[in-house]
């Protein structure tokens, strides 16, 4: 058994689809129209085949009292594998990503979390 799709809730799918692929540098890997909504996921460039995030919209009535708990806790919404958190926080920070924590280090990982414009934290993390 293995993960083949999480999901992140987001406020507006093209302003996701931008962030995911143009600043974080996901690949799209599906789109297909669901009335006013699609399915709509990313992958990673590395693994095409891998696990694919949907960048799912977040109309459901639960989901923006959750998100905002969240966010208001600090809590990410996802993790995201890097191989050098230090590097992509200086990358993303020169894209105008504003993160709510900066590259910390943990035991044996080195995270920092994310604001992705879109009402999630995201967290990046690496093993040493």
């Amino acid at each position: 058994m293995r993960i083949h799709l999480s999901s992140v809730f987001v406020d507006d799918q093209d302003k996701a689809l931008r962030f995911y692929t143009d600043v974080l540098g996901f690949v799209k890997k599906t789109e297909v129209p669901l009335g006013k909504d699609r399915w709509l996921t990313v992958v990673s460039p590395d693994d095409r085949d891998g696990t694919e995030l949907l960048l799912e919209p977040d109309g459901h009535r639960a989901v923006r009292p959750y998100k905002t708990a969240l966010v208001e806790d600090g809590i990410p919404a996802a993790s995201f594998a890097v191989d050098d958190v230090r590097a992509e926080f200086e990358r993303l920070s020169g894209l105008g990503v504003r993160f709510t924590q900066e590259p910390r280090d943990m035991g044996p990982v080195t995270t920092a979390v994310l604001d992705d414009t879109c009402g999630n934290l995201i967290q990046l993390v690496h093993r040493r």
